[in-house]
């Protein structure tokens, strides 16, 4: 009998964990911090499956907010999905690029690299809600100018939100991991 109680205790710790570490996700997973839109030097869509983050890139430079869009082809360079970005025929310039490695920090290396050669100042950078504050973390650690995160639409239901969590909680402990750019 003396086991309940123990048994007890631990499935309601247990509980209060995943309740808290919910609520402290809150605001980095599912309310980051966006910023409002102005013109900038480029837009950065970072790459992913969920390919309606492209178009937002697309229809962001359409409305003329920056005269070049850059975009990760994380997903590899035989996606052809990614072809009718790539390969567009567009008033204004498009460029992509597989990230080394396959990962956010890859395509912050990248990113640093051509704001570099391009003397960029300002981004208007394109990713998903759960992403974005690891994003505008690991990106601004490689590019020393000016963000506007800019969240894409997302999917929904428990299953995405929760493996979102165990996702962006895992890739933050890696950037923070690794020193640097």
């Amino acid at each position: 009998m003396s086991r309940y109680p123990r048994v007890v205790a631990a499935v309601a710790a247990l509980v209060l964990l995943i309740a808290g570490l919910g609520f402290a996700g809150l605001p980095v997973f599912v309310h980051p911090q966006l910023d409002p839109l102005r013109p900038a030097d480029a837009i950065v869509v970072l790459g992913g499956t969920a390919y309606e983050r492209f178009d937002l890139g697309l229809d962001l430079a359409r409305r003329g907010l920056a005269p070049e869009l850059m975009i990760s082809r994380s997903t590899g360079a035989d996606d052809h999905v990614m072809d009718r970005y790539c390969a567009g025929d567009f008033d204004f310039a498009v460029s992509c690029f597989v990230p080394d490695p396959w990962t956010t920090q890859g395509e912050a290396r990248e990113i640093g690299r051509r704001a570099k050669a391009r003397g960029w100042r300002h981004l208007i950078v394109v990713t998903n809600t759960p992403h974005v504050s690891r994003a505008r973390y690991i990106v601004g650690r490689c590019f020393d100018g000016e963000l506007t995160m800019v969240a894409s639409p997302s999917d929904s239901g428990l299953a995405y939100w929760a493996w979102m969590y165990v996702r962006q909680s895992a890739g933050y402990l890696r950037a923070f991991l690794q020193p640097g750019c």
